[in-house]
């Protein structure tokens, strides 16, 4: 049984930094062909944050581009997300995911809110 745990959402002002992770049972990111972060605004639909792809590749949304960065400890089947300069637009549930033999499996979610 596939099993993605987030942790690391909070409140944080504008200009603040926070880092996401979520850890992995019953797969391996490191084999996976894509493993991500999304989120969901406040009364918006769920957007792709970033990405690795087969071989590290990564990939950003425009607007998370030079203060996100997304990462992968295969030692720990753990990915993160560092989150830095976060602005009242970063608001919203972050969600991890990934692919697995198929099918699509995705975490419960943590909140970050950028507030001051």
């Amino acid at each position: 049984q596939v099993q993605l745990v987030e942790s690391g959402g909070g409140l944080v002002q504008p200009g603040g930094s926070l880092r996401l992770s979520c850890a992995a049972s019953g797969t391996t990111f490191s084999i996976n062909g894509m493993v991500g972060w999304y989120r969901r605004a406040p009364g918006k639909e769920r957007e792709l944050v970033a990405t690795i792809l087969r071989f590290g590749v990564t990939r950003y949304a425009d607007s998370v581009k030079g203060r996100f960065t997304i990462s992968r400890d295969d030692t720990k089947n753990t990915l993160f997300l560092q989150m830095n300069n976060l602005q009242f637009d970063d608001t919203g549930v972050y969600y991890c995911h990934t692919i697995s033999r198929g099918f699509d499996y995705w975490g419960q979610g943590t909140q970050v809110t950028v507030s001051s």
